[in-house]
């Protein structure tokens, strides 16, 4: 148990570490009302990789603990953030940004799902 949860820290802090870098990278690229774009591109690109791990690892890791505890339980979970996703939301409705929460919500949800799907497609 000790020895997994290490696995899952790991990869957690791992991911928290890159989601912030992406997120800093994403900012300084946009302006205004858009800061919410650096939490979007994380949470995309985590469920990218989740499919794709997860879509390999079926084919390839089905039994390996490990792997799935490091790269899918920890880094992806510490790369994507559902939480900020929330906040920034929370935001939004506070700014009266109807649309533009609309927007956010809609396409986290549907391109993280399709994104997801596109990475299991690739990885088998």
């Amino acid at each position: 148990m000790l020895k997994d949860l290490l696995f899952v820290a790991l990869g957690g802090g791992i991911g928290s570490a890159l989601r912030y870098l992406t997120s800093r990278i994403v900012v300084k690229l946009v302006s205004g009302n858009l800061i919410f774009l650096g939490t979007f591109t994380a949470n995309i690109i985590g469920s990218l990789l989740i499919g794709l791990l997860s879509g390999w690892m079926l084919i390839n890791q089905p039994d390996n603990q490990t792997f799935r505890l490091l790269f899918i339980v920890g880094f992806c979970g510490g790369y994507t953030t559902f939480s900020t996703f929330a906040f920034e939301n929370m935001r939004l409705i506070e700014l009266n940004q109807w649309g533009l929460l609309t927007a956010y919500v809609l396409a986290s949800v549907v391109l993280g799902v399709l994104a997801v799907w596109v990475g299991v497609r690739l990885a088998r």
